[in-house]
């Protein structure tokens, strides 16, 4: 890529992420994150604790760009056509005619994902893989820019049903935005005296802007170091003691992937080790099964990635 390229495409993440931290204070980190997804082509997951922001978010991103947004809050009660589209006969022509559901859309914001059924959780994993939908049996394809963003609450078991692991692994990136400091949580108060400020965002960027940021990761060099680099790190968490069930190929594409995004919005034309430990844990905690055993003992998902990062060799 030349270096006006560069800029051009750097410009445009600073341009979303100012506009989001406009509305997320002091959460410069996790839009950091979910724009390395987004770009990544890749999905996120946000567990965090009621009020952090999460929908908010969500919303933030979806208001920031030129692009179409759906929502979908999950009740136990949720069936797949509600979120699929239904096939509906008409009496004037005698035939079916199939109405979108939510999911046909470029930003979807899936809220307490976690409170659908099975079945219905899983109507959203052939979207999330392969971008299309299979119904009444045709098969539609989806937006070219297509991205969920799923949030759950980890506090709160009753009436939830725990994501199985192939739709875990579906998912890009999980992380939390945690609580803020002090001075960031009074200027929240501050910003909200009047109003919600989430209201006065408007798009910074077009759809087209955002399909050709993600053309452009193609284009970020990665070198075979690091490549292997991030297949010993994957590797490692499957013969890592108290993980029952380590993370699959699809977390080394989508670390290789959200490293390029890292480094393109730095304004560079390659990937270096700093990116990809930055976005390693995101990418491959949540992706893994720890022994009952281990978790027994406190050992989490994270832990183990953050021991991986200490003992593996970093390329130079």
């Amino acid at each position: 890529m030349a270096s006006n390229e560069i800029g051009s495409f750097q410009n445009i993440y600073q341009k979303i992420a100012e506009n989001i931290e406009r509305v997320m204070r002091g959460q410069s980190g996790a839009v950091r994150m979910m724009l390395a997804g987004f770009v990544s082509g890749g999905h996120v997951l946000l567990e965090d604790y009621p009020g952090t922001g999460k929908t908010t978010l969500a919303k933030a991103l979806a208001l920031s760009i030129d692009a179409h947004f759906s929502r979908i809050q999950f009740t136990p009660d949720l069936l797949p056509s509600d979120i699929l589209g239904v096939s509906i006969f008409n009496q004037k022509d005698q035939a079916f005619h199939f109405h979108k559901g939510p999911v046909f859309t470029n930003i979807l914001l899936g809220d307490e994902i976690n409170r659908a059924s099975p079945r219905t959780q899983s109507a959203l994993l052939e979207a999330m893989a392969e971008g299309q939908v299979s119904m009444d049996g045709q098969l539609r394809r989806l937006e070219d820019l297509f991205f969920v963003i799923a949030t759950q609450n980890p506090v709160e078991s009753r009436g939830t049903y725990p994501l199985p692991e192939a739709q875990m692994d579906r998912f890009a990136l999980q992380f939390r935005l945690g609580y803020v400091s002090t001075e960031e949580e009074v200027s929240i108060l501050t910003d909200q005296r009047k109003g919600h400020p989430i209201d006065d965002i408007s798009p910074c960027v077009t759809k087209e802007d955002v399909v050709g940021l993600a053309r452009q990761l193609q284009n970020v060099r990665i070198s075979e170091e690091l490549k292997t680099y991030i297949v010993e790190m994957v590797k490692a968490t499957r013969s890592h003691p108290g993980v029952q069930l380590g993370a699959s190929p699809r977390a080394s594409l989508a670390l290789m992937k959200t490293a390029k995004a890292l480094a393109m919005f730095d304004g560079l034309e390659f990937v270096t080790p700093e990116h990809v430990q930055e976005i390693a844990e995101p990418v491959i905690a949540h992706r893994m099964v720890m022994d009952p055993q281990a978790r027994f003992s406190g050992e989490t998902a994270e832990g183990v990635v953050e021991d991986i990062l200490k003992t593996l060799p970093s390329p130079v």
